[in-house]
């Protein structure tokens, strides 16, 4: 019997996860860990252990321990800051009998600044690019992106901090943060343009397995409404920024579709996102692949994937004749 410890089990992307994996082989034991008592993800976890925060210092003694005394074969980040943490200390991980999902550490580090993704895109000359700017009055940005244009903030996940700039006075509280903080770009499409694209990179530069949607957003950012998509040049897209980055494991692209049908990259997020529990539903199930492809080695297939659409729910998880999990 296989262990699997999935982190931050408390978010959506977490207890996801645990779902998911408990659908593709009920027999896979699941240690869930966060960093509150009462997360969620403790009613689908066989074993949980309340984790400190990656910025403790004790944290790599917990992970250490914890891995060892559960005897975990398969550990899943699943919030950013565990994904940047496990790639910051990727020696670290390696001391230990477990394989780890986590995607290939360039494209992590790209993804951890817009900026630095912008420039990536802007050296391969790809068309995906959405230009992009680090300085600038009101006028001069104006002049160069239009009205409305957008400041978005250069390390940020999940449409956080993005201001709408519609005139003047929307711009200069925020221009001091413009360069460290803060890159402008044109708005493209509306908000009824934006897709998501999941694929399981092999790191030699396949897209391997994918599935896309076309998608609203929540006041969070994150999938409210999905339906499944399918489109040649989307995947074209897809297949070429994947040869480009050569990611590895689960990957999510972020798209918005400009005027003529051209694709323009919001980001590329190097890991499984919460839309994984909707795409399960649809056939694509990545908790599976990732048992799959780092367990046990095999090279993964394009499942069949479902038509249809999806919405998103709160739901409540009960628990009757006691007070705790």
């Amino acid at each position: 019997m296989k262990t699997v410890m999935v982190t931050g089990v408390g978010a959506i992307m977490g207890y996801g996860l645990l779902k998911s994996l408990r659908a593709a082989n009920p027999a896979v034991r699941l240690v869930g860990t966060d960093i509150y008592d009462d997360a969620v993800g403790r009613g689908w976890s066989d074993v949980f252990v309340q984790a400190p925060l990656t910025a403790d210092p004790g944290y790599s003694q917990w992970l250490g321990d914890t891995l060892a005394l559960h005897k975990v074969d398969l550990l899943i980040p699943g919030i950013e800051q565990d994904i940047h943490w496990f790639s910051d200390h990727r020696a670290f991980l390696d001391t230990f009998d477990c394989q780890v999902v986590l995607n290939n550490q360039q494209l992590i580090e790209l993804s951890r600044d817009k900026w630095a993704m912008d420039q990536a895109l802007l050296a391969l000359g790809d068309s995906s690019r959405i230009p992009s700017l680090l300085a600038g009055d009101f006028h001069s940005l104006k002049a160069a992106l239009g009205l409305p244009f957008l400041l978005k903030p250069r390390r940020s996940y999940a449409s956080k901090g993005l201001v709408w700039v519609r005139e003047e006075g929307d711009f200069t509280p925020h221009a001091a943060l413009l360069g460290d903080y803060l890159m402008a770009q044109p708005i493209i499409g509306s908000a009824a343009d934006e897709f998501t694209v999941a694929a399981f990179g092999d790191g030699r530069g396949d897209t391997g397995p994918m599935i896309a949607f076309q998608r609203k957003l929540a006041s969070d950012g994150s999938t409210a409404k999905a339906w499944v998509y399918q489109d040649d040049s989307l995947d074209d897209v897809v297949a070429r920024l994947c040869r480009a980055f050569k990611p590895v494991g689960p990957t999510n692209l972020q798209f918005r579709r400009g005027k003529g049908g051209s694709w323009s990259l919001l980001e590329i997020n190097p890991r499984i996102s919460s839309t994984s529990s909707i795409r399960r539903a649809f056939g694509y199930n990545e908790a599976a692949m990732c048992l799959d492809y780092y367990l046990d080695g095999k090279t993964l297939a394009q499942p069949t994937i479902r038509t249809g659409f999806a919405v998103r729910y709160i739901e409540d998880f009960i628990v009757y004749d006691r007070d705790h999990f």
